[in-house]
């Protein structure tokens, strides 16, 4: 019997030939990935489990971003990033972010550009710009939202401190073959949509738990005709619907974007679904027939069509994270808000430093995005986590009030972004710029 995709990257991952959903397996891990969040924690697990002195399985198969607290005064954060430091030094961890670190020979890191003074960014969006994500492979990382590098064809997932430990440690890891889910779109994307009313429509048909571990597949004419970015999009937010992970099977593109970043060489097999592979579930989507939508308050499956809630006041915009954040979200943000002016505080992050510098090199009709965004009365932040996870209190646009706010991001339950009480929205990009410029809910149809 044939296999998906998910399942014969796991068998390969396992050293066997074939594997079925349900199988519990031991998972050879080719990448780990953890930031400063979970990192302090499962150094601290993998220590006492292993022993003061343990060494990693493989230096050169770890990669730690810290992003999410790192723009802070908070001492506590500054302690978790100490702790990462600390960590890499004692094991000669190649592939660390950050730009005041050296290495114990006094080296800067691999990556940093002596020029800038900030670092990378948001771990998800810089593990494929830092050529961490290849089609075939398996790539852990203590983030629900690892999934997104299921965009380029692998196995990604997220997984806790304590799994993290045992991999940094072994190298493997126990895990069960989900059963995969295919989600296909048909048809030619329209320019009001955006991946983000894509991947908020599975959401709102299937609902928070209808992946429940199980494997999310997309593909279809409206997915390939996707960017890589785009693509990123649709996998990043499988966890919203309880997905174990999110792939696409690679084409020319992913290959073309994977070879130019691939900064290590390694070797990388491309994997596909067999002709008689099997799926537990399968929606067909006409792309031509979907409306621009919003997640209503509080969950990711709330769903509603702009059309359904336009005019609905609003406090705050907000455009950045994992999901919202990378460089082709802000070209559609700008083709809104070139030449208007927003009503409501608008916060633009960008996810890493380098779509922080495209910001100031790509243009739109002889102004650069970033002058696009000032001139609208945007506010621009440093490339991080930011808001997203809400954070310490002086952390960027995080919401200190019981405010409204729409955001290209990817949760909005009670206190993600701040306080407790605020109302948040999730949209693409274009709907976020729309509704900046209208001070509500508005239709991006409108300013197009």
């Amino acid at each position: 019997m044939g296999m998906t995709i998910t399942e014969k990257i796991l068998a390969r991952a396992a050293g066997r030939s074939h594997v079925e959903p349900g199988e519990n397996i031991w998972v050879n891990c080719d990448v780990l990935m953890t930031h400063d969040v979970c990192g302090p924690g499962t150094i601290g697990l993998f220590k006492q489990h292993f022993g003061p002195k343990a060494r990693v399985w493989d230096p050169e198969k770890v990669v730690i971003i810290p992003d999410h607290y790192i723009f802070t005064a908070d001492p506590r954060a500054h302690r978790n990033i100490e702790i990462l430091r600390e960590f890499v030094r004692e094991q000669g961890i190649k592939y660390y972010y950050d730009p005041d670190f050296l290495h114990g020979d006094g080296m800067p890191t691999p990556y940093r550009d002596p020029r800038r003074t900030s670092y990378k960014g948001v771990c998800h969006i810089a593990l494929p710009e830092e050529g961490h994500t290849r089609p075939g492979e398996v790539l852990f990382g203590t983030d629900s939202h690892t999934c997104t590098a299921g965009a380029f064809g692998e196995f990604a997932t997220g997984i806790g401190n304590t799994d993290a430990a045992f991999v940094l440690g072994t190298g493997k890891l126990w895990l069960k073959v989900p059963p995969t889910m295919r989600f296909i779109f048909e048809g030619e994307l329209p320019p009001w949509l955006m991946a983000k009313d894509l991947i908020l429509a599975v959401i709102g048909e299937i609902g928070c738990d209808g992946a429940t571990y199980k494997a999310m597949e997309f593909t279809g004419e409206g997915v390939f005709s996707l960017n890589m970015e785009e693509r990123m999009t649709l996998c990043n937010m499988v966890i919203e619907a309880g997905g174990k992970n999110g792939v696409i099977e690679p084409d020319q593109r992913t290959l073309d974007y994977v070879n130019a970043r691939n900064k290590s060489g390694k070797p990388y097999q491309v994997v596909r679904n067999d002709p008689d592979a099997r799926f537990c579930y399968e929606k067909v989507f006409d792309v031509r027939r979907l409306e621009p939508l919003v997640a209503m308050p509080h969950s990711p499956d709330n769903r509603a069509t702009v059309s359904e809630v336009k005019g609905l006041k609003l406090d705050r915009a907000y455009i950045g994270s994992c999901t919202g954040g990378k460089i082709t979200d802000f070209r559609a943000a700008a083709r809104i808000l070139k030449g208007r002016h927003v009503r409501i505080d608008t916060f633009i992050v960008p996810a890493t430093t380098e779509v922080e510098a495209q910001l100031h090199t790509e243009q739109i009709a002889g102004k650069s995005l970033y002058e696009i965004f000032v001139e609208a009365g945007a506010r621009i932040g440093p490339a991080s986590c930011a808001a997203c996870l809400g954070g310490p209190i002086d952390t960027f646009g995080r919401l200190n009030e019981p405010l409204r706010c729409i955001s290209a991001t990817n949760r909005n339950f009670p206190g993600r972004m701040g306080h407790k009480d605020a109302q948040v929205f999730l949209a693409s990009p274009l709907t976020v710029a729309a509704s900046a410029v209208a001070g509500c809910i508005a239709d991006p149809r409108d300013y197009l």
